[in-house]
């Protein structure tokens, strides 16, 4: 079994918690490709400037991949800026395992993860990908809070 962070913003989790799905951009397809069923997948919600609020990276939920990779293509997620008209076709469905009664902080795990080298410059280790697999004692810290 893998564990993998799952890294999305505030408008593509609510598409996740309503649908069951995960949906990666093409050019993510070799990483999505190692996903298998019963892999635990942790949803990142990156941070976010929402007027004079700014809501800190969080994990909102831990899902359990229920189907290998498919493709499809229609609009359920919502294009972040600077996206075009991304649909995220290679998808996964997804297994609820637990949402979060409250988002568990991640800057505070950060001196505990073994995935993150660079405690400094932590965010270098998600910037760019779509998911990352991580170690599962990251997993089990995480999931514990």
């Amino acid at each position: 079994m893998a564990y993998w962070l799952c890294i999305t913003n505030e408008d593509n989790w609510k598409v996740i918690k309503e649908k069951n799905i995960w949906g990666v951009q093409e050019k993510h397809r070799n990483t999505i490709a190692k996903v298998k069923p019963g892999d635990k997948l942790l949803i990142y919600v990156k941070q976010e400037r929402d007027k004079d609020e700014v809501k800190e990276p969080r994990i909102v939920a831990v899902y359990e991949a229920a189907s290998e990779v498919f493709r499809d293509s229609s609009r359920i997620f919502k294009s972040p800026k600077g996206m075009g008209n991304e649909t995220f076709p290679l998808r996964i469905k997804l297994k609820p395992v637990k949402i979060f009664d409250k988002p568990v902080e991640f800057k505070p795990l950060i001196p505990r993860l073994k995935f993150i080298t660079n405690k400094k410059k932590w965010s270098g280790h998600l910037m760019g990908k779509a998911m990352r697999e991580i170690p599962e004692e990251d997993y089990r810290l995480i999931y514990k809070g």
